[in-house]
């Protein structure tokens, strides 16, 4: 696979990894905590070198694992992982981005089976800290020798400027995909002027952009996506014109849905780095293919311009989580 860069200098795989449901989020989570391992470990061979985790999935489990998998090939690849809750007897219990919380960067090393970690977001804009000291925190991590590059997760354009102003923002992570436009009108041409790389997670519409989840499709109490208004039966019948054209385009170019929506994606900007989820090799196997499907310039409009005119039912969170992103 070939390689991008965010910011300046961190040069990644073109398809990265997510890898928060392998601990939690979307149904049962895997009890067979070595075959998690194994999956992680053959992404790599896929080409896969950019793998995305946090202290609160789990919390703590999922950096154990991806410590677990990734401690014996260190050197090549690229970990990120995220701070900025405040977690009690295993759960998370709001925001925290104070100085002395950020630096529970030892406790992701130890869990990560590192001596750096290469790229550490800010998972939520805490209102209650001034961005200036987030950021300066965590440039003395990278002063340290703790951290290589910092990043943002779902901040607003203005947020992103001022700790860009204070310590250099390398990446900024937050939902994107054909149905999850937010990002465009004003967070994207920041990160382009400001020479910032965009990583988008749920790429893939969780799950919806690939054809897997139909009108009939349940979901379970422990799937995130029972609680979201975007999946509510109604919306997603809705929403499914989208789902047929990508399909019918996938048909035609010897692809998957999943492929097209990825390829979509990196067509965009050569600074953009979509991190899929999956637990299942076959799936890593299939996303890392995705580099490799050509659109061409009418594919890429009238992908497009369906999306644009067709819209999306029902919002990406509820309205507790849409209070967290955009600040």
């Amino acid at each position: 696979m070939h390689t991008r860069t965010l910011g300046r200098s961190l040069e990644v795989s073109a398809v990265g990894l997510g890898c928060m449901g392998m601990s939690q989020g979307y149904g049962p989570n895997p009890g067979d905590r070595a075959e998690m391992v194994r999956v992680l470990r053959s992404a790599l061979d896929s080409g896969v070198t950019f793998f995305d985790t946090a202290e609160v999935y789990g919390p703590y489990v999922n950096e154990e694992v991806v410590g677990e998998a990734l401690e014996s090939v260190r050197d090549q690849v690229v970990i990120a992982t995220k701070f900025g809750w405040h977690i009690e007897s295993g759960k998370s219990i709001g925001l925290n981005s104070r100085p002395e919380q950020i630096r529970v960067a030892d406790e992701s090393l130890t869990r990560l089976r590192t001596d750096v970690i290469d790229l550490f977001y800010q998972h939520r804009v805490d209102p209650s800290v001034p961005i200036e000291d987030v950021a300066g925190t965590v440039g003395e991590l990278v002063q340290e020798g703790k951290v290589r590059h910092f990043g943002l997760s779902e901040a607003s354009a203005a947020t992103i400027r001022r700790a860009h102003a204070t310590f250099p923002v390398t990446a900024v992570q937050s939902e994107y995909s054909l149905w999850t436009r937010d990002p465009e009108p004003e967070v994207l041409p920041t990160l382009w002027e400001l020479g910032i790389g965009f990583v988008p997670f749920s790429p893939l519409g969780k799950g919806f952009l690939t054809g897997t989840v139909g009108t009939t499709t349940t979901f379970g109490a422990a799937d995130i996506r029972s609680g979201i208004p975007r999946f509510q039966q109604q919306n997603r019948a809705a929403n499914k014109a989208l789902v047929d054209f990508i399909a019918e385009l996938a048909r035609s170019r010897e692809s998957t849905p999943g492929q097209i929506a990825l390829a979509w994606l990196l067509a965009q900007n050569p600074s953009i780095v979509p991190i899929p989820g999956t637990r299942r090799t076959p799936r890593i196997e299939e996303n890392a293919s995705s580099t490799t499907v050509a659109l061409s310039a009418d594919n890429l409009h009238d992908l497009d311009s369906l999306a644009r005119r067709l819209g999306v039912a029902g919002d990406r969170y509820n309205p507790h989580h849409l209070a967290l992103v955009g600040r």
